[in-house]
């Protein structure tokens, strides 16, 4: 598990956006405040049925935050995570959650470009809220979504550095014009689902790579998989990783059983201690001391032919 610590909060707020985004509030019981955070920070929420999934919290934050709010996209056919927080989630409800954790910061810039798509957009608003409230000017918002029925926030960005697009209407958007001269002025940030990743990495490379910034709803793109060997130190049990397989499926393939629950390498629930080998990380959990010994099974790999991993704490047993 997560070693990071965990508070109770309770819903005060739970609304629908749209037909499939629900808005819901996080408080104190008590009303103290709640830890401290910055624009595009997350928490991990562990829902009533038990998943753990993390959240981009919307609004700017700042030094005592009196509530957390996250936007949650009901999912039908995903792992049960977002089905649970829709219809298991009701005001008065206390929910487990840790505390943030930022890993897409927002930077110093003399200009900005955001793109967001999707429920992506959660911590583009935080961001472009803190700048436009601090007065910036330079502040460009990219947001793509599929209709405007569809689209949490769309009343906010109207202004004139604001393009909100519906592909329903007008199919996608060209992002060649707003990429095309690289600016060493200016701070790329992108959050929303992988082909919107990969579209803007493809249109990016003549960029400054300290330019550009993204955050995807899973761990990270995950880039060419090589096959590997994982050696289960407690029984010196050989495991073959294949190339389309997680290091988690292949271990439950095999017998060894690893306790996980976002399978996307963002809740900590997976993670496993490394005894020996190099780690392909690719989880946005671990801290970087963290990663010297452990791995998050679902998403990562190795970088060696083979890695040596056990259970971390009750991570996992034969």
């Amino acid at each position: 598990m997560s070693s990071s610590p965990e508070l109770r909060l309770r819903v005060s707020e739970a609304s629908d956006l749209t037909p499939t985004v629900r808005r819901f509030v996080l408080r104190d019981a008590k009303g103290s405040a709640l830890p401290a955070y910055e624009p595009g920070a997350h928490i991990v929420v562990t829902t009533p049925a038990g998943h753990k999934r993390s959240y981009s919290l919307v609004e700017p934050g700042g030094a005592q935050p009196q509530e957390y709010v996250v936007c949650v996209r009901r999912d039908n056919d995903g792992r049960g995570g977002s089905v649970s927080m829709h219809d298991d989630v009701v005001v008065g409800v206390d929910l487990l959650v840790s505390v943030p954790v930022n890993r897409f910061p927002l930077k110093p810039s003399p200009r900005y470009l955001f793109i967001a798509g999707g429920i992506g957009i959660t911590p583009v608003r935080a961001m472009v809220r803190r700048l436009r409230v601090a007065g910036r000017t330079g502040v460009q918002l990219l947001y793509l979504t599929q209709s405007a029925e569809e689209t949490p926030f769309l009343q906010e960005f109207d202004g004139p550095e604001d393009t909100v697009h519906h592909s329903d209407d007008r199919g996608l958007l060209d992002l060649w014009p707003y990429l095309a001269v690289p600016d060493d002025d200016v701070r790329v940030y992108c959050c929303g689902p992988a082909p919107l990743m990969r579209a803007v990495q493809r249109l990016t490379p003549h960029w400054r790579m300290s330019r550009i910034h993204m955050e995807e709803f899973t761990a990270g793109p995950a880039g060419m998989s090589l096959p590997f060997t994982a050696v289960w130190a407690a029984t010196g049990r050989r495991v073959k990783v294949p190339a389309h397989l997680s290091l988690l499926a292949a271990l439950r393939r095999d017998g060894i059983r690893v306790e996980s629950s976002c399978e996307a390498g963002i809740c900590g629930t997976c993670r496993l201690a490394v005894l020996g080998g190099e780690v392909e990380h690719r989880d946005s959990v671990l801290t970087e001391g963290e990663r010297l010994s452990s791995v998050m099974a679902c998403v990562s790999r190795a970088r060696s032919a083979e890695l040596v991993v056990g259970p971390h704490g009750n991570g996992g047993s034969v």
